[in-house]
């Protein structure tokens, strides 16, 4: 059965294991104003389920836009698909965005390639070197060393994995993260809080390394979380403009910075020989 129906959004239900975030945003109010000009041009894709409704494969945004318009029905493909069939759909048919979170990747691969396990199809994730076959089952455009690192995000707990969405940990020290144990996890994102930094790539490699001997506690996160990284350090900011009447009109933000360093080691150097004269 492959045939397009104009079928009831009540009757749309979402695919249980969809791994894409539906929400509003730029993107999605394009979506919206397409299909209010346009209509749906391209149709949900979904499968029977039970109890009369339909399960979505793909079109889930495009539910959402048509909801927020009031529409009433919208056209379906439907196809007959097992579970491992459609979650390997769904994960293809979204894959070509192109703003994605880490966690929708992370999660997407990790769906389909589960579901090609069943399959019996090659997937060869468990080493860097990935076949060509098995490399384009999963995405065309990563390599199969970069799939495995996504997938490991899946090990994160998800409030350090959040912060890997919001660009506050990179992939690469998010991967050596996910080694660590669910508490361990807990333990650093306590740590992080308390000392307001994430780990550097350096730190994260340092965290997996106790962790795998065994010598992992509060304290070595404490430690490590404590350090303080060059880009974290203090910084002075003076908006130009406070300061510009102070100056030459044809000084440059550099001179006006230099100067006002001489002057404050001129002033410590005075107070250094009223305090020595005391």
């Amino acid at each position: 059965m492959n045939e397009i129906k104009h079928i009831a959004i009540k009757d749309l239900t979402a695919a249980p294991d969809n791994p894409f975030k539906v929400q509003m945003g730029t993107e999605m109010e394009q979506l919206i104003e397409s299909i209010a000009e346009n209509g749906v041009i391209t149709p949900i894709i979904a499968r029977e389920s039970k109890n009369g409704k339909y399960e979505i494969i793909s079109g889930h945004r495009r539910k959402f836009a048509c909801e927020y318009l009031g529409l009433n029905t919208v056209p379906v493909l439907l196809r007959e698909l097992n579970r491992n069939e459609a979650a390997i759909t769904l994960v293809d048919s979204n894959l070509q965005r192109e703003h994605l979170l880490p966690s929708e990747k992370a999660f997407a691969y990790k769906l389909k390639m589960d579901a090609l396990s069943v399959q019996g199809k090659r997937t060869d994730l468990t080493c860097g070197q990935v076949g060509h076959k098995s490399r384009d089952m999963l995405s065309e455009a990563e390599s199969g060393r970069q799939i495995q690192r996504y997938i490991r995000l899946t090990y994160l707990i998800p409030e350090l994995l959040q912060k890997v969405d919001e660009g506050r940990i990179a992939l690469t020290p998010a991967v050596e993260l996910s080694y660590l144990t669910e508490q361990e996890q807990q333990t650093l994102l306590s740590e992080m809080e308390y000392a307001d930094a994430t780990p550097s790539l350096s730190q994260a490699i340092r965290l997996h390394r106790f962790c795998q001997e065994g010598r992992l506690n509060r304290d070595v996160i404490y430690a490590v979380m404590s350090e303080e990284k060059a880009n974290q350090k203090d910084k002075l900011k003076i908006p130009a403009e406070r300061v510009r009447k102070f100056f030459p009109k044809d000084y440059t933000a550099a001179q006006m910075e230099e100067e006002i360093v001489k002057m404050c080691e001129s002033r410590y150097r005075r107070r250094q020989r009223d305090r020595d004269s005391r």
